[in-house]
């Protein structure tokens, strides 16, 4: 184990969930407007998959989208721009907190149309092989996504023609308010559905990132080795509600204390500790680093321009 990649997946891991709260409080104190979801409780997962790519690799994923972009490197300034809709944005303000992109980092978007993002991963998929780049595409997906035409569609042409793709089921058991074990017969074990389309797939401990780590790099290992798609469920919780507009009263508050008991990143800090890779006083000068880098994106998003009103007709179709 290298030791300083791993403090730094506890670093990364931070860095997230600092974002997400200060993000959570922004929206209520009305600087943050529209749809946003919340990643806090799933960041072993984006973590833990995207420390395993390389630039050229690309990443799509769903509307729950801070997390990975943040994992991806993504300048947490210009996201926090994007969210408050400052022109300084990933999208310059017009995509908002389910519409973070960046090309130049090859992360493809998050999505906010309920497994939109899958076709298109496909699309991508197919071009890196066509071109022969050896790129891979890590297309993350929710367990309410696996009810739509297009999952079925999507597996089926990557199962088909072999496409380098890791689809990554972050099954946080609610599709809204909903339960898993409502919605699906298959309830907590979605990646079986995988073999119906020939896809070697298999069940990981989403709240773990070093777990979350290793299955990502054995299942890219096997994908630029040519065998196709895999497909991984990575079981995890949302700690916060479906959005910033759910009050989640449909989950009792004993579930959630149990669930928080499993901490991702408590559960590595403890790691860190206990393999005598890290003490305390590192871990608080992380902590201090995080928390000024957090600071430091927000003023930089609250002093950021508000886009021209000029910039409404860009970059947008219209007839002549």
């Amino acid at each position: 184990m290298d030791q300083s990649k791993t403090i730094k997946l506890y670093q990364d891991m931070l860095l997230l969930r600092r974002f997400e709260e200060e993000t959570g409080r922004l929206y209520m104190e009305g600087d943050i407007r529209g749809f946003c979801h919340l990643y806090i409780g799933e960041e072993a997962i984006a973590v833990g998959s995207i420390s395993c790519l390389s630039e050229k690799d690309y990443i799509i994923t769903h509307y729950r989208d801070h997390g990975h972009a943040l994992a991806r490197g993504i300048n947490p300034k210009n996201i926090m721009s994007e969210l408050m809709g400052k022109s300084d944005g990933t999208s310059a303000g017009k995509g908002g907190s389910m519409h973070i992109f960046d090309v130049s980092k090859r992360f493809m978007g998050g999505h906010a149309i309920v497994g939109g993002q899958l076709p298109i991963a496909c699309g991508l998929g197919f071009a890196s092989k066509y071109q022969e780049e050896n790129s891979i595409v890590l297309c993350f997906l929710g367990d309410g996504a696996v009810n739509e035409g297009e999952f079925h569609e999507s597996m089926n042409l990557a199962s088909l023609w072999k496409l380098p793709i890791l689809f990554c089921l972050e099954n946080n058991l609610y599709g809204m308010g909903t339960h898993v074990n409502k919605t699906r017969s298959s309830g907590k074990d979605i990646y079986k559905i995988a073999d119906s389309y020939k896809i070697p797939s298999m069940q990981i401990d989403g709240m773990d990132v070093l777990e979350v780590q290793k299955a990502t790099q054995q299942s890219i290992e096997k994908i630029r080795s040519g065998e196709g798609p895999v497909f991984l469920e990575a079981m995890c919780y949302r700690f916060r509600g479906h959005s910033m507009a759910d009050p989640s009263s449909y989950r009792k508050s004993q579930e959630v204390v149990e669930w928080q008991k499993n901490d991702p990143i408590i559960k590595l800090e403890k790691f860190l500790s206990n393999q005598k890779i890290i003490d305390q006083q590192k871990i608080l000068k992380i902590k201090e680093s995080v928390d000024s880098e957090i600071f430091d994106c927000i003023e930089f998003a609250k002093n950021s321009p508000d886009p021209k009103i000029e910039s409404l007709l860009e970059n947008v179709y219209q007839n002549e």
